[in-house]
């Protein structure tokens, strides 16, 4: 770990889409290196990571942002998706079960750091349910559960009762085949506003939000942090995305994430919200 919060106290995320105020990341590891990259891209560049997630941090704090940022534990390179291994609600957080083995530890990690900083918890996925954290989506009153490739009917279904029990609706989404996570293709810009990829999730799961399309190829680039109400922070590789958003009244701020992006990580897997206004 490099930096440490003293205590949160209770009241952690009020609002889905509010202020931003503190947040978990992890360091990236060098078996980054060794990560299939997407089709038609290069392998990352682990030192290229390492500045571009210290940018990341430095961003996050340039507004506001308390950032946690612990050091990695094992060779997994997703292990920088740090909102796999938890969702937050107001009063605490749910510990995840990551679908993959080798991230099994990751959830009982946060739980040890979660205690450090009083963060109280408020659920786990316990076996045999499997959960990951990136595919939950809070907007507004509504819990998007993504249903793809990850994640289990058990893991689900325990999510679903702790969501509900916080007051949120429950609703689940069909992710397209190779999609990764609801959180890589879909964020919640606003308390009633989505920016997704349609080619990848079910659209009409989001039936009563305002929806904004990014462009067929730039799929990823809705999986943004949002830092608050219609004000984002976006990878700067995705211009065109990245103009659709503003021109719909979206604050887009952007950095240069691509070393993840190889590898299908987006800005919204990078940082686990742990407190918002």
């Amino acid at each position: 770990m490099t930096k440490a919060a003293p205590h949160f106290g209770p009241r952690l995320v009020g609002s889905p889409t509010g202020t931003l105020r503190a947040a978990v990341l992890v360091k990236p590891t060098w078996s980054i290196e060794r990560a299939v990259p997407l089709p038609g891209e290069p392998g990352p560049v682990f030192q290229w990571a390492l500045e571009q997630h210290a940018i990341l941090r430095k961003t996050l704090e340039y507004f506001g942002v308390e950032t946690i940022v612990l050091d990695p534990h094992a060779e997994d390179a997703y292990e920088a998706s740090a909102a796999d291994a938890a969702v937050v609600f107001e009063d605490g957080a749910v510990l995840a079960r990551p679908t993959a083995m080798s991230r099994r530890g990751e959830a009982d990690r946060m739980k040890v750091e979660f205690a450090r900083i009083d963060v109280p918890q408020a659920g786990h996925i316990t076996a045999p349910g499997l959960l990951d954290g990136t595919d939950v989506l809070l907007a507004g009153s509504t819990a998007f559960v993504g249903v793809g490739s990850r994640g289990n009917d058990l893991g689900r279904s325990g999510f679903a009762q702790v969501a509900r029990a916080h007051g949120y609706r429950v609703v689940e989404v069909k992710l397209s085949a190779n999609t990764p996570c609801l959180r890589a293709v879909a964020s919640a810009v606003a308390k009633d506003t989505i920016v997704l990829a349609p080619d990848r999730v079910d659209v009409k799961a989001f039936d009563g939000f305002k929806t904004i399309a990014v462009e067929r190829g730039e799929d990823f680039a809705a999986g943004v942090v949002t830092l608050g109400e219609r004000h984002v922070l976006a990878d700067i590789r995705y211009r065109t995305a990245l103009t659709t958003m503003r021109r719909a009244g979206i604050s887009v701020e952007s950095i240069d994430l691509y070393d993840f992006g190889k590898i299908g990580l987006t800005p919204s897997m990078l940082v686990l919200a742990l407190k918002r206004d």
